[in-house]
């Protein structure tokens, strides 16, 4: 459970603080000055520290700085009134985690609050792979021991240590962040911070902001300045996902970050020199966002000092055993379930599935099993998933390209003569495509996650052409599962 300590001399603002985050269900430690806000953290640790500025004798700016000299991967949210928002700022380069103005939100608070935990949780909860004992301590582990996660090992064990750029590649769901985690913790910098930035989670506009900060008056909005991700990240690792969704202005930035160690904050003309080693991520086809100039081939060759290819979990089905025994184990307890085994034909029938979804998916399924087992082993009927059960247990879900069309085409044909007999003026892809699912879902009946599968198409596109021709009136539409 989250440790969570309040220091603020104002009592009501303890209370109201302490109320909110045990409803949240955190432990909370209160501390009305500095003093005994820096014995409670040196004697219980905690994960995360709300502070005020101002405070009588120490100044929370003064027990920010002697926190962080003692733990520099500590976790500290500022408070602050309107008229000190310039001493939040000047915090910030201090190694604060983020400020809020008072009075504030109730629902930005908690939003604060769970970011910096997570983080939190990012940083001390070491991410290893077989080779590394520790693994099993925390819980956090890179599982497989097929020869291509082999080569992962390898690599990881040979960058880790370099501080050089690390770009990884491969579909939603191989395990990116947990490579990137494992990387920052087996690197001369694992004593530093570690800040994740999901670059496809920020709006276009506020990206740049958020990486580089911004002066007062940079746009509409901007009423201080703000200190960047670069800027907080001082001497440690950042950790940028999804970097192919960015911007051309926000990569032309990061280009110079990498070229010099220096940028200026949106607005300003100060050059700020940073510290930062980066990690990369991305699950798009970098080579064809060069070519059709989304994506500049400069930074791309920055980038890729090194890169790291994580395979898909289609392409490694001898890992599934293991990494099916590791969630039993991972998440049993949490759940309060001692489940130790699978049946061999449920796991027959999980390596036989292509997993769109990589190893998250698979993570999801073992939970929900855990959820509903009766005993102490896996049983088919405990995979509750209606979509995902059917796929796997039916042919549709290996069938390939040839099989698909053969039992989709058969009667189209028919049903395309019927149709423009009743509608000569109608446009033939539509009506082509409308038969298309229309079969498809009498094929699957109704099921919308098998049919997609049958159509080579996603969920959420099927629901949507569903929609545009009405289907639903003329088949019953299952909704099966995500």
């Amino acid at each position: 459970m989250d440790r969570v300590l309040i220091v603020d001399d104002d009592s009501s603002m303890r209370y109201s603080l302490n109320r909110m985050l045990e409803g949240q269900g955190f432990l909370v430690s209160p501390a009305k000055n500095g003093a005994e806000a820096l014995e409670r953290f040196f004697m219980e640790n905690p994960d995360l520290v709300i502070m005020d500025i101002k405070m009588p004798g120490q100044s929370g700016l003064e027990v920010l700085r002697q926190i962080k000299e003692r733990d520099p991967k500590a976790l500290v949210i500022l408070m602050t009134a309107f008229g000190t928002t310039d001493t939040a700022i000047e915090a910030m380069k201090f190694g604060a985690f983020d400020y809020i103005l008072k009075p504030f939100d109730i629902p930005q608070m908690r939003s604060l609050v769970e970011r910096a935990l997570e983080v939190s949780r990012m940083m001390k909860k070491m991410v290893s792979y077989p080779d590394r004992p520790e693994a099993e301590v925390t819980g956090e582990a890179i599982v497989g021991s097929s020869p291509v996660m082999q080569q992962t090992y390898k690599m990881i064990g040979q960058v880790a240590p370099t501080g050089v750029t690390v770009l990884l590649r491969g579909e939603s769901g191989t395990g990116k962040e947990l490579v990137a985690r494992a990387i920052y913790h087996h690197s001369s910098r694992a004593d530093k911070p570690f800040l994740p930035v999901n670059c496809a989670a920020i709006p276009e506009t506020l990206l740049e902001s958020e990486l580089f900060g911004h002066e007062k008056g940079a746009f509409t909005g901007a009423l201080t300045r703000r200190i960047g991700k670069f800027e907080q990240c001082h001497g440690g690792t950042l950790f940028l996902d999804e970097i192919g969704d960015m911007t051309p202005a926000t990569q032309a930035k990061i280009l110079r970050v990498l070229q010099d160690q220096q940028f200026e904050r949106l607005g300003g003309s100060e050059r700020i020199s940073v510290d930062v080693r980066l990690i990369v991520a991305t699950n798009k086809d970098l080579e064809k966002s060069i070519r059709d100039g989304s994506f500049r081939q400069d930074l791309y060759y920055r980038l890729k000092v090194v890169t790291l290819h994580l395979p898909p979990l289609r392409e490694r089905p001898e890992d599934i055993p293991e990494l099916v025994r590791y969630f039993l184990q991972r998440f049993g307890p949490e759940i309060n379930r001692n489940v130790k085994e699978i049946a061999p034909r449920v796991l027959e029938k999980l390596m036989r599935y292509r997993w769109p979804g990589n190893v998250r998916e698979l993570e999801n399924v073992v939970q929900r099993g855990l959820v509903v087992a009766k005993g102490n082993t896996l049983f088919p009927e405990d995979f509750s998933l209606e979509g995902l059960a059917a796929e796997i247990d039916g042919p549709k879900g290996q069938m390939d390209f040839e099989e698909r069309l053969q039992m989709l085409m058969g009667p189209v044909f028919k049903e395309l003569a019927e149709h423009s007999k009743r509608s000569p003026d109608s446009d033939v892809m539509s009506a082509v495509e409308k038969v298309l699912i229309k079969r498809a879902l009498q094929e699957t009946k109704g099921n919308q996650v098998q049919a997609a599968i049958l159509l080579g198409i996603s969920r959420n596109t099927l629901r949507s052409k569903i929609e545009r021709y009405r289907i639903r009136k003329d088949v019953a539409i299952i909704e099966g599962e995500e």
